[in-house]
């Protein structure tokens, strides 16, 4: 299965502790080499750089398409990271694309990706047994800024038997 991810799933992954959840899922995840600079160069991941460069199962790709890129940056306003996530999936016709922001996710789904987010991943990871409660790191996000709303909240744990 060939799975291509954006930074913020990973980012948001490894501050609940759970990035080793898409290794047992997926083996392998590929991410854009801007994505790669994103989490190791940017400052605000200093934490988790080494986190990063010690996940043997990211495995980094450059983007040749400049022009696709560049597209989707200036004419719909996605950032470096979303734009070659998304190139990236289509070129190599990826089963699956993990992207959490709105935008790149209905851009995506508009092209024909399959795509999935960090609360996909955590529903299915709890699906499968990889996880043994989901609400803990469901509350861990919302403690780290991601917007959860109450009734998708709840949703999700009425999907998952909590």
């Amino acid at each position: 299965m060939i799975v291509i991810s954006d930074t913020t799933p990973l980012i948001y992954l490894m501050k609940i502790e759970s990035l080793n959840i898409l290794e047992k899922m997926y083996k392998e995840i590929i991410i854009p080499k801007a994505v790669d600079d994103e989490l190791i160069i940017n400052m605000d991941y200093q934490s988790e750089i080494d986190i990063i460069q010690n996940c043997r199962f990211l495995q980094t790709k450059i983007v040749k398409e400049d022009l696709s890129v560049a597209l989707l940056q200036k004419q719909l306003k996605l950032d470096l990271g979303e734009s070659e996530a998304i190139v990236l999936a289509n070129n190599i016709d990826a089963d699956l694309i993990i992207i959490d922001e709105r935008k790149a996710r209905r851009i995506a789904k508009d092209i024909g990706l399959n795509v999935t987010g960090n609360l996909g991943i955590l529903v299915e990871a709890k699906q499968r047994g990889l996880v043994k409660e989901l609400k803990p790191l469901l509350d861990k996000l919302i403690k780290n800024d991601i917007r959860i709303g109450k009734k998708l909240y709840q949703d999700i744990l009425e999907l998952v038997n909590e």
